[in-house]
């Protein structure tokens, strides 16, 4: 991991010894209120290879202090992201599991006198928070004696009230330019069940409460959270300052990913599972990390990607196209190539000697001679790409046109002699010669062709189900409730493969020569753990070969 500004305060931290002989440990806190996406593997990597870096500890932590909220459903798919990733975690462990020492520091600050429970609704705090230029007013509640509010809190704990009916607060500046420090609400009431501790509670932290202790008991020592989080940092010093607690962690922010054509918020991602506008949290067209896996992104091409944009203080948009541009990178030097035919017309080869097939060599990765070769048949009928045949030829179109001859890659040079119609005009089938003496690899070193095809033989030809995604967002706006869905962002084809893709298995990558890499799956997907294996076969398009990214520039 290349150097950046949070390892410069690191270094300082560990040349001041600021924690002692302590290891540097960070940690990934999600909320387990939905599917990870692009954008938490920034968070991943950075936290993750930075404790690597430092031969330090990482945890997993989930931050469930929200039980309306949150499910086993994303613990378990956010455990599933985070490991296919590549991080690994010393620990993996739940805000939950600190809900008595949260309640008992909860208590220390009312006998500090730094907290009191008060009895205004939530709208009535937020009327009175006050402005940027005004302040706010305080809460009629907030001189409430210590004992006063000991026995208000344990009658919270207790169910005693109503969800709203009262909250406890931090007894701060409500004249604090900053309005997160002007008495900011740490516990609140809410009779539910939580996924994790049942209903022990009805009353939970608030995450600017919850946050710093976990942080704090847990050890951590560098707690590297984005920019949204800046204006939220006096607050989590206060409560540690406030708690005295020795060797804080300290909170360092820096700047989340932004992708053009992508959605970065949960809540929107959600709703878009919720109204049907996708198939699920893995569809893959979402940005989420379950989806990128099911299209067939690998992990190393995320973290080369993630490693290459760096950590920046200053938000800023990533062109989609440099994540393209890495899964290309990845796949380019490891996939196999197959020829697939998208939108097939058929070719006959009218000089051909029978109905005999022949086989012919094709390079497995035309820029890797030790991944081999494959034997694919060859015949009297083809199918090859309707856009590689045009009647009346473009200026500079080197293709498939009425007397102009081709190389049909790895086999021979064709002819087209003439094409058939149907009752609409549509071309339907060429006819073809061949030239015997142009077989590749027979030394033949006559007449030159500016074009060359690929093909599919069609008596033996798949037919496989494709699918072509664009993107699910037509606009780069900042606001996600102002994007566009792109009603055009996936189209499934019948296409036509050479005979070895009928065995291809579930994850296997391939380059379709001339379209694009390409991964097979299923249906619906069931990369989950314990998900069943359901739908039929499909191979989704993981990207195509043009890239309008150029690394350096």
């Amino acid at each position: 991991m290349t150097n950046n500004f949070i390892h410069d305060a690191i270094d300082r931290d560990i040349a001041q010894k600021t924690y002692g002989e302590r290891p540097i440990y960070t940690r990934f806190p999600p909320e387990p209120n939905g599917y990870l996406h692009i954008g938490h593997a920034k968070s991943i990597c950075l936290n993750y290879g930075t404790a690597e870096k430092y031969g330090g500890k990482f945890n997993l932590r989930f931050d469930d202090t929200n039980p309306v909220k949150e499910d086993t459903e994303y613990v378990e798919a956010i455990k599933a992201d985070v490991a296919w990733l590549g991080a690994k975690w010393d620990k993996c462990l739940f805000a939950s599991d600190y809900f008595d020492k949260m309640y008992e520091c909860a208590v220390e600050l009312i006998r500090r006198g730094k907290a009191f429970v008060c009895d205004m609704t939530p709208d009535e705090i937020k009327n009175n928070r006050g402005t940027l230029t005004e302040p706010g007013k305080e809460s009629p509640y907030r001189n409430r004696s210590v004992e006063e509010n000991l026995a208000l809190f344990e009658a919270m704990r207790d169910g005693k009230y109503a969800d709203g009916e009262k909250c406890l607060r931090a007894k701060i500046d409500m004249a604090s330019p900053n309005i997160n420090m002007r008495d900011p609400v740490i516990y609140r009431i809410v009779h539910a069940s939580h996924h994790n501790t049942g209903d022990k509670w009805c009353i939970y932290p608030m995450y600017d409460f919850a946050h710093p202790l976990e942080d704090a008991i847990e050890g951590i020592t560098h707690s590297l959270c984005t920019l949204e989080f800046e204006d939220h940092r006096p607050l989590y010093n206060w409560v540690l300052e406030s708690l005295e607690w020795p060797m804080a962690p300290q909170q360092i922010e820096f700047a989340r990913l932004n992708l053009t054509n992508c959605v970065m918020s949960k809540r929107y991602l959600k709703a878009l599972v919720d109204d049907g506008v996708v198939t699920g949290w893995d569809d893959p067209r979402m940005p989420t990390i379950a989806g990128l896996r099911r299209r067939g992104y690998t992990p190393e091409a995320i973290r080369a990607f993630c490693d290459e944009i760096g950590v920046a203080k200053g938000n800023s948009l990533v062109d989609i196209a440099m994540l393209e541009h890495f899964i290309r990178a990845d796949l380019q030097p490891k996939t196999e190539s197959r020829h697939v035919i998208l939108d097939p017309i058929k070719v006959e080869i009218v000089n051909w000697p029978g109905d005999g097939l022949e086989e012919v060599e094709l390079e497995n990765n035309r820029d890797d001679a030790s991944m081999g070769a494959r034997k694919v048949p060859f015949g009297k009928y083809l199918y090859i790409e309707r856009e590689d045949f045009m009647e009346v030829p473009a200026k500079k179109y080197f293709r498939l046109f009425p007397g102009n001859e081709v190389r049909f890659k790895g086999a021979y040079f064709l002819t087209c002699v003439s094409c058939e119609k149907d009752a609409d005009g549509n071309v339907v089938g060429l006819k073809c010669t061949y030239d015997p003496e142009t077989r590749s690899g027979s030394g033949f070193e006559g007449r030159k062709v500016k074009g060359t095809i690929h093909w599919v033989e069609a008596t033996t030809a798949v037919p496989i189900r494709v699918r072509l995604y664009d993107y699910l967002f037509e606009s780069d706006a900042v606001d996600p409730s102002k994007y566009q869905a792109n009603p055009n962002s996936v189209r499934e084809v019948t296409a036509m493969a050479e005979p070895s893709l009928a065995d291809a298995k579930d994850g296997e990558r391939f380059q379709f020569f001339r379209q694009g890499y390409f991964i097979a799956g299923r249906e619906l997907g069931a990369e989950y753990p314990g998900g069943p294996d359901r739908g039929d076969r499909v191979f989704h398009r993981i990207v195509d070969l043009k890239s309008s990214y150029k690394p350096g520039k």
